[in-house]
């Protein structure tokens, strides 16, 4: 009646007694027949091994790991390379793997399924990466098991220390040949560096400052030069005067009278004295008209000496002491004058020589600063591959010395004592369960297509009306439970039946 009320706990204790067999007997005979089963199947062993991570021997903080790659990649890369038909066909056909008569790739596929690759993730919180890895293989001989998982844990430890070298190797050289680029644009740099500041030199900027003060040196010395100039051509001045004197006073004197050398060299002064004073005034100055009517008497003075000479006869001319020291005096203040002009006009040419490169110190600094940059960044550059080129080649030295982080093999592959399938508990548990389901699934079904009515609770959820009175079955034993065998309804016994039906209830 499973299907026509909900049922109470006297229901189930109800069912269980009418029908407990059907759930006794499969729960019994299923897991016999389970264990029976594992003796048909053909047992599995499987041998594992244990695989630890240890770090490189020597600090991170002196030599830094060149191999970034995350732990959990290199495992499935390591894994994908061990488990490629090139590196499983060795091993299957030594060990003779996979079912006869199946053809090498079907081998392939069965021996990439029975290998297990399993990593054991840190359990200390902030650790962080893999502390190991197992690795295991299953087979139907406990000793291939384990000869064949040594087998791969010695490809899987062969695999990284070549990996890792290979990487450590290839990393130094291609460092290496970024170097050698590095250094090659580098010394280009710094040719052009020598070049600009051979082109340039004296104007560079580091230079402007050295080019201010010897500047104002120059002037100074200049300043100096020119109020010297001065004065001397002040006494100068005085000194011709003096000369002059003295020259018209010799002439005058009787029988006493200028040779033409002396007119020769007064005739040179006055010219120079000319130019001097045209260098400073303007033409129209007195100085300057007053020296140049003096060049022109004297000019006409020497043009009248060699008509007088043929007519009269030629007498001895004697300077005075005093006009031969003042000619001397004036012969060594032109010198002195000279000289000083010369240096003067040597000071005025580097005067506008260091003007020059100050001036065009700050387009010089532009083009500096533009090359400096490419050189400083050139430099960076080189420094920063050096750095790394040598912490490669350390990291190489340790990976070939094996002081790199590498595999350690815990525990070795064991000699399996007992096959990982068929478990028989495990299949005594689950027959049990299964016939155990399949019993009740049975008694429920059997109850849903039962329609007999054994309760009054079954009259009423079948026609919706009270019961009068249950009798019990005739066949029943005595003392036991009864059996609902009809209900009276009030409407459908007649009255002269009632009393019977109670009778009978």
């Amino acid at each position: 009646m499973l299907g026509h009320r909900p049922l109470v706990i006297e229901d189930y204790f109800a069912i269980l007694k009418r029908r407990g067999w059907m759930i006794i007997i499969p729960a019994l005979l299923v897991p016999i027949i389970a264990v029976a089963i594992t003796y048909r199947l053909t047992p599995i062993y499987t041998s594992q091994t244990l695989v630890l991570i240890e770090p490189q021997t020597v600090p991170d903080t002196y030599v830094k790991p060149i191999i970034a790659q995350d732990l959990d990649s290199r495992l499935a890369s390591m894994k994908e390379q061990i488990l490629s038909r090139s590196r499983l066909e060795p091993i299957i056909e030594r060990f003779n793997l996979g079912a006869p008569g199946t053809d090498m790739d079907d081998k392939v596929l069965s021996t990439r399924k029975n290998i297990g690759i399993t990593p054991i993730h840190s359990e200390i919180q902030g650790a962080g990466g893999l502390p190991g890895f197992f690795i295991s293989f299953t087979a139907s001989d406990p000793h291939t098991a384990q000869l064949v998982c040594r087998e791969i844990t010695s490809l899987f430890v062969s695999e990284n220390l070549q990996a890792r070298e290979q990487s450590a190797e290839g990393t130094t050289a291609f460092l290496k040949g970024q170097l050698e680029q590095a250094k090659a644009n580098l010394d280009q740099q710094d040719q052009k560096l020598a070049e600009f500041q051979k082109q340039y030199m004296g104007t560079l900027p580091e230079q402007q400052q050295p080019n201010m003060e010897m500047l104002n040196t120059l002037n100074t010395q200049l300043d100096a030069t020119t109020q010297s100039l001065t004065r001397m051509e002040n006494d100068k001045t005085m000194v011709d005067s003096m000369l002059a004197q003295e020259s018209r006073q010799t002439q005058t004197a009787p029988g006493l009278r200028s040779t033409p050398q002396a007119d020769t060299l007064e005739l040179q002064r006055l010219q120079d004295k000319e130019a001097d004073l045209k260098a400073r005034y303007t033409p129209d100055y007195p100085d300057v008209i007053a020296v140049q009517r003096q060049i022109d008497d004297l000019k006409k003075q020497i043009a009248a000496v060699p008509a007088a000479s043929s007519t009269a006869p030629s007498a001895p001319h004697y300077d005075s002491p005093g006009t031969i020291q003042l000619r001397a005096q004036v012969a060594a203040m032109n010198q002195a004058i000279t000289q000083k002009k010369q240096q003067q006009a040597e000071l005025q040419a580097q005067i506008r020589q260091y003007q020059g490169k100050i001036q065009s110190t700050p387009l010089v600094e532009a083009k500096m600063k533009d090359l400096t940059r490419d050189h400083q960044q050139a430099q960076e550059f080189y420094d920063s591959l050096l750095g790394k080129m040598n912490n490669s080649q350390m990291a190489t030295d340790l990976e070939r010395r094996q002081e790199g982080e590498n595999f350690k093999i815990m525990d070795d592959a064991n000699l399996p004592d007992a096959p990982t399938f068929p478990k028989r508990g495990m299949f005594a548990g689950g027959g049990f369960v299964l016939g155990l389901g399949f019993g009740i699934l049975l008694i429920a079904f059997l109850e849903y297509r039962d329609k007999s009515l054994r309760t009054e609770r079954d009259v009423w959820a079948f026609t919706k009306l009270p019961t009068l009175a249950t009798i019990a079955l005739i066949h029943e034993a005595k003392g036991a439970t009864k059996s609902t065998f009809g209900s009276l309804l009030k409407k459908d016994v007649p009255p002269a039946n009632k009393s019977l039906a109670n009778v009978g209830g």
